[in-house]
């Protein structure tokens, strides 16, 4: 694989210039904000905190995919997009459901076939295109929430609302090609922008959820 080789998936792009997609890339700040809006709360344990970095990680890769456009830079925005994903399902399950670490990390480990099985019976959805990877974690979170409505409700009703703008942000992400010509910015940023909001939204309910439990010990 050329790891230097240019990538252009995006509406807003129409050559290969640096500041091609000016608002895809200036949308990424909004990672760092809610990066920095999360880090500046009380009550963050280690994860948490860590969650927040991987949020603000998040941005910078996206930031320099979508300026350099290449190979590279696009698996670095997945890769951190993966790291982010597995970190708050070892969380989720352990400190959501009281699980051992073992179990966690158990479950975390098994998100990779699950995601591929999820790919597997999502395949005839081709015309949302590469949004598809995500649907996984939009599975995950309404089944959690499933789990959780009579355990933890106030958990799983955060966890619904996360559900609610990722299925939004994934819509704008999948109408971005299809839509190019009737709107030529796209909507990719808008995919930024709501994703954004959706992270730091599951990291706050993570929090929350901390926090009540240290209240009642």
């Amino acid at each position: 694989m050329n790891w230097l080789e240019a990538v252009d998936g995006y509406c807003e792009r129409v050559d290969a210039s640096v500041w091609s997609e000016p608002l895809n890339a200036t949308t990424n700040i909004t990672f760092l904000i809610a990066s920095v809006w999360i880090l500046r709360k009380d009550g963050l344990n280690g994860l948490s905190r860590t969650l927040a970095y991987l949020l603000g990680a998040i941005g910078c890769a996206s930031f320099l995919f979508h300026t350099l456009a290449q190979a590279w830079t696009g698996a670095l925005d997945v890769v951190f997009i993966l790291f982010f994903t597995l970190l708050y399902l070892f969380a989720a399950t352990k400190d959501f459901f009281g699980s051992k670490i073992s179990t966690a990390l158990a479950v975390t480990i098994g998100y990779l076939p699950f995601s591929l099985l999820v790919g597997w019976l999502t395949s005839p959805l081709s015309f949302i295109g590469s949004t598809r990877i995500y649907a996984p974690i939009l599975i995950l979170i309404l089944l959690f929430a499933a789990l959780l409505s009579k355990r933890l409700p106030d958990v799983s009703r955060g966890l619904k609302i996360g559900a609610f703008i990722l299925m939004i942000s994934m819509l704008m992400r999948a109408l971005d090609l299809p839509f190019c010509q009737a709107v030529p910015i796209g909507t990719h940023f808008l995919w930024h922008t709501l994703n954004a909001i959706m992270l730091a939204w599951m990291i706050e309910v993570y929090r929350r959820h901390i926090l009540s439990t240290h209240h009642t010990v």
